[in-house]
């Protein structure tokens, strides 16, 4: 059994929530009833059905899920939309590498220092981030921790017995006697280190030492001022993938430099700085990169500085820092506006718990177990981690020009990293759902991004920089699915033209192969061919694998499809629109799956369902399903309903007819990967909803659960945790570009959800049993198993009533399914 570590210390500022919710918790209740909601019909408030709602959601939050089993997550302190997540670099004994993406195994106990960035979930090891490592040690610094090569040295064990988090706070106890408190806001932070008496007490500055290596770095000690500071030129996401184009991979490169600064209330005992090889005790500037490779190639290059205290009776330090991706200045300024002088751990962590709080807040549950209401509310936390704020306090950023831009008038934050093949299908949709205005503030600074980048709109950023990971043209997906859902706070003309353009109008590195077949430098490759194809031709695409380019494309397509008939561009709409079927002509109806297409119109040979070629992380029989929005057109295609549904069925179970939902064969469902984890949902479609019902069930159950393994994969910047959500609430995004939802059960018997923009959903049913046996929207009977886009962007009340067995006649009838157009 997993134990969830999570702090659980009281707020010390009141949490922003309902009166009743403030005066539950401070009753020490831990929850509130939930408001009753008048049913429009009879204007009778629905009391019997209301239940007790969680006051205190991010005392239900625990980092450590997903930070095993490939999850690749981790537990580190950071706030919503953050800029800085100060969070631990592990190490498996090299220095040059980490143990996983991102930086932090749950089955690697030894660190060699707190990280101020790292992404979520991201898959390739190592990702990227990772920057400036900053290490507690109580040994002298006689030798160069960059010469430390298998971290033997320099680097400390502990025990998770010894480690702690909760959102906005890390902490934990080294084996070395040094205990470390960590607390942040959005672009500063503060960290106390408490050393042990009769002791060296060293903090190591790991300028260089980002998770890829770096181009660059340099390091500043004033011990007048009782400062560090620094910065370092480095980039490099999924530069050593093995798909990635070797040593072409365009990622093998610097984008973004990034500024830190830190403060101590301690004088310096000692300093000095390392290059490479080399230790210069008293140094006070220095400055070297390690490069992008790894092992002998980058082993024992680098630079840093450290800092010592009079530790001869114990030593407790603090570090107040701040960080910038435009410049020194800017960190200064972040740090002194974010984490002031008389700051505590305590005070900060508080603070930014009061934050989450706001944010987890805007979905609130009762009804549910323990183990769920942990589930939920950290998936909540994992997806809210991004998009990453890029701009400092005083509205300047960095984009992917590597200049310095000024935010536009009318926007709050710059917003970056976006994992668009991941994101598009989840992520995305919850974000708007919760946070329209961060979605629409995202949706700018992406229109931004693509111009400062000559007018491509990449798959792929890491904060605004292009890196061209995976396949199709998800921006198209996710801006059409934003308006959809209500969000309008962008220049929604200049980024419709700006997404048609690139849809439309092949671009200067269509026909490269640069990257590919991983990380592709063409966005929209080979767009000329592929329009007169009407499929991408696997042996000359210039993507990664042409089938699933094909179906990226259509689904896109058919986006921006949806996205022009809502502003009456009813040309676009047409044109997008029978471009969104194009999935057909990479359907081969001879075996009955999607299939790999050559150039000549031929079928790529030596194919079976278990196949990778033409597919970018995933099998034909995977892909086959990735056409949500037609599934009428793909029933008919796999020989009308009653075929589709056998082949779906076959798709979740396995000989024997148990369910298979965990993943491992690569002719069933996967839900460790994004291409197919909307199909539990499909049946809805198919007249069969109560299939969708047990299924997503199922995977809840038998994929995610609590304690590191929580995940089933990578969460790929809160993709994973977002399908959690939605499947948790009893409701999925129906096909991206449009706002339906469609309806499963939910693991709740109430959820309310209050939007940002204003509107309240709530969802309330008789219990937790998993098949639905009748519905009501907004007091009226409901026989569909999908709710109208008004429901998402005007509000209302689905009741539902719900039982241990299936009901095989709600929403069957053909009218009552989930139309594609």
């Amino acid at each position: 059994m997993n134990r969830s570590r999570v702090h659980r210390r009281p707020l010390l500022r009141p949490v922003p929530l309902a009166a009743a919710a403030a005066i539950a918790a401070l009753l020490g209740t831990g929850v509130v009833a939930s408001p009753a909601i008048a049913d429009p019909a009879t204007g009778v408030a629905n009391a019997t059905t209301a239940s007790r709602l969680v006051a205190d959601p991010a005392a239900s939050v625990d980092p450590f899920i997903g930070t095993s089993h490939d999850g690749n997550t981790w537990p580190g302190a950071t706030a919503p939309f953050g800029m800085l997540q100060w969070s631990p670099t592990g190490t498996a004994g090299d220095q040059t590498s980490t143990p996983v993406a991102n930086g932090y195994s749950y089955d690697v106990n030894r660190l060699r220092g707190l990280s101020l960035t790292h992404l979520n979930g991201a898959g390739c090891a190592p990702g990227a981030a990772g920057d400036v490592p900053i290490m507690p040690v109580t040994t002298a610094v006689t030798t160069s921790p960059s010469a430390d090569t298998t971290d033997a040295v320099y680097a400390a064990g502990y025990s998770h017995d010894q480690e702690s988090a909760s959102p906005g706070r890390y902490g934990v106890q080294l084996d070395n006697g040094v205990r470390t408190d960590l607390a942040v806001t959005t672009r500063a932070g503060i960290g106390e280190f408490a050393f042990p008496a009769g002791k060296a007490a060293n903090l190591l500055f790991r300028t260089s030492n980002s998770i890829n290596g770096s181009e660059d770095a340099t390091t500043r000690v004033d011990p007048r001022t009782r400062t560090v500071s620094g910065s370092v030129l480095t980039g490099g996401f999924c530069s050593r993938r093995a798909n990635g184009g070797g040593a072409t991979n365009p990622d093998r490169r610097s984008y973004y430099r990034l500024f830190f600064t830190a403060s101590f209330d301690r004088a310096f005992s000692s300093n000095g700085t390392w290059k490479d090889d080399t230790v210069q005790p008293g140094g006070t500037r220095v400055s070297g990169g390690e490069g992008y490779l790894t092992g002998a190639d980058r082993a024992g290059r680098g630079s840093g500085a450290w800092v010592g205290f009079d530790a001869r009776r114990g030593a407790t330090v603090h570090a107040r820092i701040g960080i910038s991706y435009v410049s020194a200045a800017g960190a200064v300024a972040n740090r002194d506006g974010e984490v002031r002088k008389h700051a505590t751990v305590a005070s900060v962590a508080a603070a930014t718990r009061a934050s989450w709080n706001s944010e987890l807040s805007r979905i609130r549950v009762g009804g549910g177990t323990a183990d769920r209401t942990t589930q939920l509310y950290t998936s909540v936390y994992h997806a809210l981690m991004q998009p990453n704020t890029l701009n400092d306090r005083d509205g300047r950023y960095l984009g992917p020009d590597m200049r310095v831009h000024r935010i536009d008038r009318g926007h709050r934050a710059v917003y970056g990293t976006y994992s668009g093949w991941d994101q598009y299908r989840a992520q995305i949709q919850l974000l708007a759902l919760l946070r329209p205005d961060v979605a629409g503030d995202m949706a700018q600074s992406m229109l931004r991004f693509a111009e400062q980048n000559g007018g491509v709109w990449d798959r792929w950023l890491h904060l605004g920089a292009p890196t061209h990971v995976m396949t199709g043209d998800p921006s198209a997906a996710t801006l059409a699915t934003w308006y959809a859902m209500g969000v309008r706070n962008f220049d929604v003309r200049a980024a419709y033209q700006s997404l048609r353009h690139q849809a439309t109008v092949q671009n200067a590195d269509a026909l490269s192969d640069i990257g590919c077949p991983g990380q592709c430098l063409a966005q929209r490759p080979g767009l000329d061919q592929y329009l007169q194809r009407q499929y991408a031709a696997n042996d000359d695409c210039h993507c990664w694998g042409g089938a699933a380019e094909t179906l990226e494309d259509s689904i896109s397509d058919s986006a921006l499809g949806y996205w022009a008939s809502s502003l009456g561009l009813r040309s676009d709409a047409r044109m997008f629109s029978a471009r969104g079927e194009y999935w057909k002509n990479t359907f081969n109806p001879a075996v009955g799956y999607q299939a790999a297409r050559q150039a000549d119109g031929s079928w790529t040979p030596d194919w079976s369902p278990s196949t990778g070629v033409g597919f970018a992380q995933g099998t034909s029989a995977q892909y086959t399903w990735l056409v949500p929005q037609d599934v009428q057109g793909l029933s008919s295609a796999l020989g009308g309903d009653a075929a589709a549904v056998a082949r779906l069925d076959t798709f979740f179970h396995d000989a024997s007819g148990a369910f298979a939902v965990t993943g491992g064969d690569a002719t069933k469902f996967d839900p460790t990967n994004e291409p197919d984890i909307h199909t539990p949902w499909m049946y809805n479609a198919l007249g069969q909803p109560w299939k969708t019902q047990e299924t997503v069930r199922r995977v809840v159950d038998d994929a995610y659960g609590t304690g590191p393994g929580g995940l089933p994969g990578n969460d790929d910047l809160g993709t994973m945790s977002a399908w959690y959500v939605f499947a948790s609430i009893g409701l999925y995004p129906q096909t991206p570009g449009r706002a339906e939802m469609l309806i499963g059960s939910p693991t709740f018997s109430t959820v309310d959800i209050r939007r940002a923009s204003g509107q309240r959903i709530v969802i309330r049913s008789s219990g937790t049993d998993p098949y639905v046996q009748g519905a009501r929207l907004s007091g009226r009977t409901l026989t569909q198993s999908w709710v109208p886009s008004s429901f998402v962007n005007r509000g209302g009340l689905l009741s539902l009533r719900v039982g241990a067995t299936p009901d095989t006649t709600w929403a069957t009838a053909p009218e009552d399914r989930p139309r594609d157009r």
